[in-house]
């Protein structure tokens, strides 16, 4: 927990000083209180984009760029995704320890029964265009189960609360799935409680009513550390999104589809889809050079997408446990027959070969990785960002919940620096 020690800073402004206590998190810098900042001194201050101030308190997640580090309740991620389990993780996110065995059995058995979704929300993908985007539909469909699930939005019942979680961690596969058969025009494929939580959602995107589908162990597991390693990230847009949103009051439902919205955004959920972009610019193998030639250019535009991380200044811890699982995909599927895939590995090969990547540190990060494993398991891009919104629905849940039953939370009103006209009369339209 965070705590106010002794230390004070001294801001003078106008030959009046002012204190502003400085508070100490567990870890991390130092945070300097400006709360009452506008009140005393009748100033605010100017942080485009929120990256130097600290808009809430937080025991959930912990990213250290400078040390490639990643926690989720003091657990580095690489030990979680390589021992651990996405529904364990989720878990831990909720309730901030890690489950027993009848602990995660209930849980697990829990989530299992919510997967279905009402049957009249069916109803709402066919009021879709066919060839509309997967985010589009989810974020529609998401936002609209406050009108299915009345007994789990009122946010001041811990009761509904919880279900609502539930709920959204639940059917969120679902949804996604459903989202995907409705633009290929195939039909629904409902959930099975035999299958765990990644099989299912594989199944329900692959599976056809004609014949059996066997989801590969190998598959399975691949796309449960995609869901792992995706469950949270601090406080990012979309986080903030649903922070801002339910700090009005907002129903959980609208609050998540608030953060699906923002996800969809090409600056935060999309970047493995860029990545395969440019792989597909690549095209072959023998373009490599050319392409690594360009990315060192300093008067080129162009640069390598999934290498290098906006928050991770070493390397990306999600990246390594996500490579092992790529590499088994491949290996399961081959590369010979996709040469999106066989360019991916070269480009990786040889940007871990070159010095300049090392000594910019640019090495691949989870975007690159997913998005190989993505295209090989077989989903088309449009498909990429909607599994990132299924991934990240327990960490802003979680984010949500905690400030929920936070007793300081207030309603989100960042201020501006008004640049525009000052003060003017109205001038009727005959004398403009």
């Amino acid at each position: 927990m965070k705590k106010e020690t002794s230390s004070v800073a001294h801001l003078t402004l106008n030959g009046k000083t002012y204190d502003l206590p400085i508070m100490s998190p567990t870890v991390g810098p130092d945070v300097l209180d400006i709360r009452k900042l506008y009140a005393e001194a009748n100033v605010f201050t100017y942080d485009p984009g929120f990256t130097s101030t600290a808009a809430c308190d937080s025991s959930i997640t912990y990213i250290d760029g400078a040390a490639g580090e990643l926690l989720h309740r003091g657990y580095p991620i690489d030990q979680l995704a390589a021992k651990s389990h996405y529904l364990e993780v989720c878990f831990l996110l909720l309730y901030g320890h890690l489950p027993s065995g009848s602990e995660l059995e209930s849980f697990e058995t829990l989530v299992t029964n919510h997967t279905m979704i009402h049957e009249q929300m069916v109803n709402l993908f066919r009021g879709f265009r066919r060839d509309a985007h997967p985010m589009a539909i989810m974020t529609g469909v998401v936002g609209a189960m406050s009108a299915f699930y009345h007994d789990s939005t009122d946010i001041n019942d811990p009761h509904q609360r919880e279900v609502a979680s539930i709920r959204l961690i639940a059917k969120m596969p679902t949804i996604a799935a459903m989202a995907y058969k409705y633009t290929v025009g195939q039909p629904f494929i409902y959930p099975r409680n035999d299958l765990d939580y990644s099989a299912n959602f594989l199944s329900m995107c692959f599976a056809v009513p004609t014949q059996d589908y066997l989801v590969n162990p190998i598959l399975s597991r691949a796309m449960d550390r995609v869901f792992t390693l995706h469950a949270d990230h601090e406080q990012n847009a979309s986080t903030s999104t649903v922070r801002l949103a339910s700090s009005s009051g907002a129903n959980p439902f609208a609050c998540i589809a608030a953060g699906i919205a923002c996800l969809w955004g090409p600056a935060h959920g999309g970047a493995n889809q860029a990545c395969l972009q440019m792989l597909n610019e690549i095209g072959t193998a023998d373009r490599i050079p050319g392409f690594i030639a360009r990315a060192k250019d300093k008067n080129d535009p162009f640069r390598l997408m999934g290498f290098g991380h906006r928050v991770y200044k070493n390397t990306d811890p999600r990246a390594k446990v996500l490579k092992e699982s790529a590499d088994e995909v491949l290996e399961l599927l081959g590369v010979e027959n996709n040469p999106i895939l066989k360019v991916a590995k070269e480009l990786e090969a040889a940007a871990l070969l070159d010095p300049y990547f090392a000594e910019k540190k640019l090495f691949p990060n989870v975007d690159f990785y997913s998005g190989i494993i993505l295209e090989a398991i077989g989903f088309p891009m449009s498909m990429f960002t909607p599994i990132f919104a299924l991934s990240r629905t327990v960490g802003w849940i979680s984010q949500w919940k905690e400030m929920i039953s936070d007793p300081a939370m207030k309603i989100g009103r960042p201020r501006q620096l008004y640049c525009g006209q000052t003060l003017r009369n109205y001038v009727d339209i005959e004398n403009r």
